[in-house]
């Protein structure tokens, strides 16, 4: 193992890590996560869905998913609050006649009363009570979540003793929180799906763009941590460990 040549080829990943709305093509191949989620959040929204239905994508990122599931333009919208995705929304959506509006809270949704019939979110912020103000009665929320303790043996590996980045992100306390708010709960599920990578590299790419979960991650400041993390690519063949999704949807009663 050349150290220098390796740690060339990090600071590398380093300096071009990183991300146009969530797109992980740069490391394709390289690693992979989700291939054993027992679900399958697409089909679950579109059983909620209708052409008619008035549908919102909270913290849509680029817009990738929404755009991905056709709905009639004039009965979609959208939020997103991190800057360059919102740029990016804002050159892609609004010319394609969805609704777009910048929001960076989720406790204050820039949308009337009984809006919309169906709500959905993928590994983004919520509210409970913002929600049940924007949705219809009989309208549903449906949210694919990462939970506290994902990646944490990657965490461990790279910066050990760090904290969890998301504490409150556990199944239980979502499901409790909607429940005081009003909402019937429809479903919730909860899995800890393999994430593998077969490129320290990669690994060191993904640290640097999920900052929010290796906090303070450098290829200098973890060197000897990447080193290890290459001997057991070496003796393994892969890098392992687990990821954090749960599932929910609700609804609000017609009353």
């Amino acid at each position: 193992m050349d150290l220098n040549c390796l740690k060339t080829k990090w600071l590398q990943e380093e300096r071009i890590a990183h991300i146009h709305g969530w797109d992980f093509s740069h490391i394709e191949g390289r690693f992979e996560e989700g291939q054993d989620i027992p679900w399958n959040y697409e089909a679950i929204v579109r059983r909620y869905l209708s052409p008619e239905s008035r549908l919102l994508d909270i913290d849509t990122g680029g817009g990738e998913f929404l755009l991905s599931l056709n709905h009639p333009p004039e009965n979609t919208s959208a939020t997103e609050g991190y800057p360059p995705n919102v740029s990016l929304c804002q050159s892609l959506l609004p010319p394609l006649g969805i609704d777009f509006r910048e929001a960076d809270r989720s406790d204050c949704l820039p949308f009337d009363s009984c809006s919309f019939d169906l709500v959905i979110n993928r590994h983004g912020r919520f509210d409970a009570r913002e929600l049940y103000r924007i949705l219809k009665p009989g309208g549903c929320f449906v949210t694919q979540q990462v939970g506290a303790e994902n990646d944490r043996e990657l965490v461990d590996l790279l910066l050990p003793g760090t904290k969890l980045a998301f504490p409150e992100q556990y199944l239980e306390k979502a499901v409790r929180s909607f429940t005081e708010a009003g909402f019937e709960i429809l479903q919730s599920r909860e899995a800890f799906p393999k994430i593998r990578f077969y490129d320290v590299g990669a690994l060191v790419w993904f640290a640097r763009i999920i900052e929010w979960e290796f906090p303070g991650f450098s290829v200098e400041s973890c060197f000897s941590q990447l080193c290890r993390a290459q001997n057991l690519l070496d003796t393994k063949g892969v890098i392992e460990a687990s990821t954090h999704r749960f599932l929910l949807a609700a609804a609000k009663p017609v009353r």
